[in-house]
């Protein structure tokens, strides 16, 4: 195996709540209410729907086919193998990683190499002064069962799918005694408002049990499964410990093709919210004067 090659699970296509759009000739990212399952070729319109969008859309129980509930299947029995997640600094014009931590330690890029350093979180380190560092995360999921190591990537830099996806994760795991890979599971398309939102929806991604499953059922087929897996000759084991192994291969996980990927996703997001939230903030501001000045009138 080469060195400093870090050994990821193979990617068929991506799974996103958003897409990449053209105005005013910008690549700029537009949030959705929905599921988008794309290929990894794209064309002048974006990247092109995957066969599994169209036949999972069809199943879709809402009336307007939107896509809000992927059936999936966890490679790993291990959580922190489906789901990576740190604190990440790119390059933004190259898209190069420059350092990756967990709030304790980090994997830094110098020109003496690749060193390692405290991670004080974003918040307390000089470097990430900015916003120019934010936890990012990558889930893992088999969709194609016809593939039984091919798997369908979601990407996020936001804090509520990241902890609601690890904690999902954690809780599954714990509760199936180690047989997370066999649960019968689904991703999950919510929506909160926050105070900084003003009162506008923001999706995030859970994770659960498929519909009409309970726990108890869950666990029941999760052992039959496992059962007739090892009595086949396959050992999840084994292959918990070799994609271990190959993620600690390389230093950093993330190429620079995926690192341009993620900054043309998520990187212009931040200066389209913050505008988007001062024009709420503004709105909001003139309401309340003019309520004011009707009650001077009045």
């Amino acid at each position: 195996m080469i060195k400093g090659l870090s050994i990821t699970p193979p990617v068929l296509g991506r799974i996103s709540i958003g897409k990449i759009v053209e105005k005013n000739g910008k690549r700029v990212p537009e949030k959705d209410d929905q599921f988008s399952i794309t290929s990894q070729i794209q064309n002048k319109e974006g990247w092109i729907k995957h066969p599994l969008d169209e036949q999972l859309r069809a199943k879709a129980p809402n009336q307007n086919q939107k896509l809000r509930t992927i059936p999936v299947r966890m490679l790993f029995n291990d959580p922190d193998l489906n789901l990576r997640a740190e604190y990440t600094l790119f390059d933004r014009q190259t898209g190069r990683v420059l350092c990756t931590g967990n709030g304790e330690t980090c994997q830094r890029s110098t020109p003496n190499g690749v060193e390692q350093h405290p991670c004080p979180s974003p918040e307390c380190c000089a470097l990430a002064q900015g916003g120019l560092c934010k936890v990012y995360g990558r889930l893992y999921v088999n969709l194609d069962e016809a593939d039984e190591f091919g798997t369908f990537i979601f990407r996020t830099t936001g804090f509520n799918s990241i902890r609601t996806l690890a904690a999902r994760l954690r809780y599954y795991h714990a509760a199936s005694c180690d047989l997370l890979s066999c649960l019968p599971l689904q991703l999950t398309l919510r929506g909160k408002s926050t105070t900084q939102s003003y009162r506008t929806p923001i999706y995030y991604v859970d994770l659960t049990l498929r519909e009409g499953i309970n726990l108890k059922q869950a666990i029941i087929s999760a052992k039959d499964i496992d059962q007739q897996s090892k009595a086949a000759g396959f050992y999840q084991e084994a292959l918990d410990h070799v994609a271990r192994q190959g993620y600690a291969n390389g230093r950093f996980e993330i190429s620079d093709e995926e690192g341009m990927e993620v900054i043309d996703e998520f990187y212009i997001e931040e200066n389209i919210e913050k505008e988007s939230i001062q024009h709420a903030s503004q709105i909001e501001q003139i309401q309340k004067g003019l309520q004011q000045s009707v009650r001077v009138v009045g």
